[in-house]
């Protein structure tokens, strides 16, 4: 889809389930599809510029704020001395911003299979990704993310998976022997957090990755958050810890590393954090 400048057209995203998202487009400000997926940096009417990866939304600059702080700031705060933090995808550097900016963290590594992503991110989402790859704590590797796991004997205290829908090169980060390597590259009091899609209409696909992250991990559940151009419903985010008081941790404790932690957020806040935990009928059905 190309809009010349000026001229409004219609972004259509098919999420094979009855319905679709649907922004007016006022310019293409870049599309390319030579690499492993095709990418597209559009200027939306409503949501400012629009991230599109094999057709898909990944984020707009409107509402990305609160997608990237609850995958960053709910495990980080919920482990309380997280130092080393890896993020699987996110190319947009959108989690990679939310990750430094608490002090204590000594390392993000961010592993992206497509280094386009990484390069247009810089140069037309400036607002999205912040002065984050100029961090002197981020650490950035082009790879497959299921590869580096894999193989990497490096340990972490948090590991994000900011993937795509499980289709293209995103479909290895939903299978067993992803979290399989997850759960090995975790310290032990380590937290995975991954994102799941949209219980209402993608409940098979949560349902699924709730069964293989028990297979590796002795607590397991979702929290949930309303992201508006994710549509259908609350979007969940998978949660997977050995430590089953890290999401216990109580309201009064989560301040106060909030507090000392010194981060701005727009939507995040520790009683957020606590309340994510709580989960429509549905959803507990789903996870059983």
């Amino acid at each position: 889809m190309t809009a010349p400048k000026g001229r409004i057209v219609q972004f259509d995203e098919s999420l094979g389930t009855g319905i679709s998202l649907g922004l007016d487009i006022v310019e293409t400000l870049h599309e390319e599809g030579d690499g492993p997926q095709h990418l597209a940096i559009y200027e939306s009417a409503t949501f400012g510029r629009v991230l599109a990866l094999d057709g898909i939304c990944q984020l707009t600059e409107r509402d990305e704020f609160i997608y990237s702080e609850m995958l960053a700031h709910v495990p980080i705060v919920a482990h309380g001395a997280a130092r080393e933090v890896l993020i699987v995808g996110g190319g947009d550097g959108a989690v990679l911003e939310e990750v430094v900016k608490h002090r204590d963290v000594a390392r993000a590594t961010l592993v992206e299979i497509d280094k386009r992503v990484i390069e247009l991110s810089q140069r037309l989402l400036p607002d999205v990704c912040g002065a984050a790859f100029d961090d002197d704590r981020a650490e950035v590797v082009i790879a497959d993310g299921a590869v580096y796991l894999a193989n990497t004997d490096r340990r972490f205290d948090v590991i994000v998976v900011d993937s795509t829908d499980p289709i293209g090169p995103g479909k290895a980060l939903f299978r067993s022997n992803f979290y399989v390597a997850c759960a090995r590259a975790l310290q032990p009091n380590g937290i995975l957090v991954t994102q799941s899609g949209v219980p209402l209409i993608q409940g098979d696909d949560l349902k699924s990755t709730m069964t293989r992250l028990r297979r590796r991990f002795t607590d397991v559940t979702c929290y949930m958050a309303t992201v508006p151009t994710y549509v259908g419903g609350p979007m969940a985010f998978g949660w997977a810890s050995d430590d089953r008081a890290a999401r216990a941790t109580d309201l009064g404790t989560l301040e106060g590393r909030w507090l000392a932690a010194g981060v701005t957020a727009r939507y995040y806040t520790p009683a957020v954090h606590a309340a994510a935990f709580a989960l429509p009928g549905y959803v507990a059905a789903l996870l059983g």
